[in-house]
């Protein structure tokens, strides 16, 4: 696939190649014709200024510092940058191809966005620039320089172009290469290959999205797998999910070939993922010739397609607390630093922890806890740069989980919370003010235990949770959960089963070991305190 599509390139710079130098009045190194000349004739002098405003210089050619050159260029894609933190916006960047396929990011500051009609696709000519440094980090070309609008840039749109330019160029990588770049902050590099999930959920000839969720929840994860090689995850985030699923259902079928551009390889969760930048797009089926290549292969090659089966790359494995905390311990020996792991396991009752609080007010635009100021609310996070903030109630709570042979303490956030009540964190510390007025409200308030979370007691639920770092260095055992599986539907009670019910002292405790069907039933028992009853709503 990558072969195929660099021979077409290939043939493609050398037939620029000549058409340019025919007709180009200048060479790309900058030495006239009229060189020959002597340089004290002032009619010479002018010749030389003529000859150099109008050289037509190529990509290969920009170096560092002002150029009074013109360059010849397809715009291919622009995008906003803007400070992760402030959202402030820093200028528009572009992605140019020269008349030889040589690929360069563009730059227009920004006090200057706005001055330009840029629009993607078009090609143009550009007179005076300037050559600054490429990024270390994040950089989307290959070249050492970045095309700088500088305050006497021009710019016009070339109708007739001399010289074809195509209309896109990708830099194509292996598993290989993504796994030997994570987290390196490096190039950004493409990917295409063939979905096998989108959400959890398995292609068939009509598979619909969920926007609704998928725009709540702002992110949407794909399981992309290249020809015959790993499965890996993409990680699509706000507008570029909601693109995603208008694509996706603009095609009228199921697509099943995705290409994703400027990715960033990282490690979420421990597992090596491609994440979206500001500068990612996505392609499918028969939206450039790449992806209309693979869907050919796709459509011959089912068979080795096929090869993984979808449903096994999001399966569950079940995993006791004994083995859970057997596995800390083990790696904890091995001295690793900033390892992370997931381990998907099935717990079989859920106890809330007594005086702990359930959730924190946070920065409604970081999510960083909310602390006192001198008359209001500001963000904890340093970085975020706001004098004031919109408070808005995010799960944080702990709850102790048992099983057959151990107890634990799991800490609940975010969204995970969500899909263990039911219900946002937001809502329910709403729905406590408006039931007891007198109550002051405040990022040190404490919200008693609600009802809501109250019902859970005694559920029998599906959780996956994150061993970190900070658990592998003995501070904390306190295990953080990612989500939360809905409930199952109850099975017929047998001898070896866990009671699905604690607290009244009546269910049976075969199978389980008096001494922690001692711990659930005490742990359930203090929590039906008189205190906690006075303030059940919600």
């Amino acid at each position: 696939m990558e072969s195929t599509g660099n021979s077409s390139v290939s043939g493609d710079r050398k037939a620029s190649k000549k058409t340019v130098a025919s007709s180009v009045t200048a060479k790309p190194n900058g030495k006239s014709p009229v060189s020959s000349t002597n340089p004290m004739n002032p009619n010479t002098v002018t010749a030389l200024s003529s000859a150099h405003a109008n050289q037509v210089m190529f990509f290969r050619d920009v170096s560092l510092g002002p150029r009074e050159a013109e360059l010849r260029f397809r715009l291919i894609h622009l995008w906003e940058a803007r400070n992760i933190y402030t959202k402030t916006l820093l200028g528009q960047e572009m992605l140019l191809m020269d008349e030889e396929g040589t690929v360069i990011q563009g730059f227009v500051p920004a006090g200057r966005v706005g001055t330009f009609d840029l629009v993607a696709g078009s090609v143009y000519k550009l007179r005076n620039f300037f050559g600054s440094r490429n990024k270390a980090q994040f950089s989307v070309a290959d070249h050492i320089a970045i095309v700088s609008f500088s305050w006497n840039s021009d710019l016009s749109v070339l109708e007739n172009p001399p010289v074809l330019i195509p209309e896109d160029r990708f830099r194509f990588h292996s598993f290989e290469d993504f796994m030997a770049n994570c987290d390196s902050k490096g190039d950004l590099y493409d990917y295409v290959g063939h979905m096998r999930l989108v959400n959890g959920q398995t292609l068939t000839d009509h598979t619909v999205l969920d926007e609704v969720a998928i725009a709540e929840k702002r992110h949407l994860c794909v399981h992309v797998q290249t020809h015959d090689g790993p499965v890996m995850k993409l990680y699509l985030w706000d507008n570029a999910a909601s693109e995603f699923c208008q694509k996706f259902k603009s095609y009228g079928r199921t697509p099943h070939v995705l290409l994703a551009t400027t990715v960033n390889p990282k490690h979420l969760g421990g597992t090596l993922c491609l994440t979206f930048m500001s500068s990612s797009r996505v392609f499918m089926d028969d939206d450039v010739q790449p992806s209309k290549d693979y869907f050919e292969w796709l459509s011959s090659n089912t068979g080795i397609a096929n090869m993984i089966a979808a449903e096994v790359v999001t399966k569950p494995e079940p995993v006791t607390l004994e083995e859970l905390f057997s596995y800390i311990k083990q790696e904890a020996s091995k001295v690793k630093s900033c390892f992370v792991v997931i381990i998907r396991f099935c717990v079989l009752g859920v106890l809330l922890v007594q005086g702990s609080s359930w959730y924190y007010v946070s920065c409604g635009g970081c999510n960083s806890k909310a602390v006192k100021g001198p008359t209001s609310l500001m963000c904890n996070n340093k970085k975020c740069e706001k004098s004031e903030v919109t408070c808005v109630p995010q799960y944080l709570t702990k709850i102790s989980v048992y099983d057959k042979s151990e107890q634990a303490a799991f800490v609940i956030l975010g969204n995970a919370g969500k899909e263990f009540t039911g219900k946002h964190a937001a809502e329910l510390v709403a729905n406590f003010f408006e039931s007891n007025e007198g109550a002051g409200a405040g990022a040190d308030h404490c919200v008693p235990v609600l009802q809501a979370l109250l019902d859970t007691i005694g559920q029998t639920r599906k959780f996956i949770v994150k061993v970190s770092d900070h658990n592998l260095k003995g501070k904390t055992q306190t295990i953080t959960v990612t989500k939360i599986l809905p409930l199952e539907a109850p099975l017929p009670a047998t001898s070896d089963d866990i009671p699905t019910t604690v607290g009244d002292g009546s269910a049976s405790s075969n199978g389980f070991g008096d001494p922690a069907g001692d711990r659930a039933r005490k742990a359930a028992d203090s929590l039906e305190s008189d205190d906690a009853k006075r303030f059940r709503s919600g």
